[in-house]
């Protein structure tokens, strides 16, 4: 008999342990290490359970035994984890789009046919240029919803009617949008990007085939040290070899530096599609 376990909505799903194990593969870990943990998993599964709760506890299991697979497996709560100004998931945002061949700016200001607006990312490529406001909830039971679709569409045709006849909306976020969203978003050939839409080219999948993951990913860094590389608009793990100036000002030094830069090492490279 399956055991219901709760969403972060505080639905309930029964507990799939192929769910468990894609995710753990996908994160790096081998077929052994995956394996052992989804048995320690089921064993300590309980009804009602929440979802984040057994991350936590797949989580702290694969912590114990490798750092690279276990900061890609948090890449969800790292993007959570990105504070409340907003700012680190523009600038995420961009770095994606820079990796996927785009030349792309944060916080512009665009001229619109009846106003102006700010725009969170500006990315060009090809003749095509996307205005992408980037939606960030520091709680996976926050959606995009129907409202924030609505206001983005009417921005881009005001840039559109302005003279910008290639200009393209897009809304991304870090956790979901809500199913009127998505119908709407269609219907009007309006971008979506979330955490797991659309399929085969989700913010998740496209953050691990660039190998691009955040600071706060980091397993071998305190949460306040995460904070203060946010805080210095240090966003991306790979650019922390620049940076040594500023973890030596935390005190990250000697032994310590050196476990870092080995996870930043086994964690920021793209891995395989599962």
């Amino acid at each position: 008999m399956s055991v219901l376990i709760t969403k972060s909505d505080g639905t309930a799903e029964p507990f799939e342990a192929e769910k468990l194990l894609r995710s753990l593969r996908r994160s790096g870990a081998d077929e052994a290490t995956a394996e052992h943990i989804r048995r320690e998993v089921e064993h300590e599964l309980r009804p009602a359970m929440t979802t984040s709760e057994i991350y936590s506890r797949a989580f702290a299991h694969l912590s114990s035994e490798k750092h690279g697979p276990a900061a890609r497996y948090s890449l969800k709560r790292a993007l959570l984890d990105f504070g409340p100004s907003g700012f680190p998931f523009e600038a995420f945002v961009a770095e994606i789009y820079r990796a996927e061949g785009y030349q792309a700016s944060i916080d512009q200001i665009i001229k619109g046919n009846c106003v102006e607006h700010e725009v969170d990312v500006v990315a060009s490529k090809g003749g095509e240029t996307l205005y992408v406001e980037a939606k960030f909830h520091n709680s996976p039971a926050f959606k995009a919803d129907l409202k924030v679709v609505l206001y983005v569409q009417a921005r881009i045709e005001d840039i559109i009617a302005a003279g910008h006849p290639d200009a393209k909306g897009l809304v991304v976020t870090n956790t979901k949008f809500t199913d009127m969203a998505k119908r709407y978003a269609e219907c009007r050939l309006l971008g979506l990007l979330s955490w797991d839409y659309p399929q085969g080219a989700t913010l998740h999948e496209r953050i691990d085939r660039a190998g691009l993951y955040p600071v706060t990913a980091l397993t071998t860094l305190s949460k306040r040290e995460k904070m203060a590389l946010l805080g210095d608009k240090i966003v991306l793990c790979n650019t922390l070899e620049s940076h040594r100036d500023t973890l030596l000002r935390l005190g990250v030094t000697g032994t310590k530096a050196e476990t870092v830069f080995q996870e930043v090492r086994a964690l920021c490279s793209p891995v395989r599609d599962i």
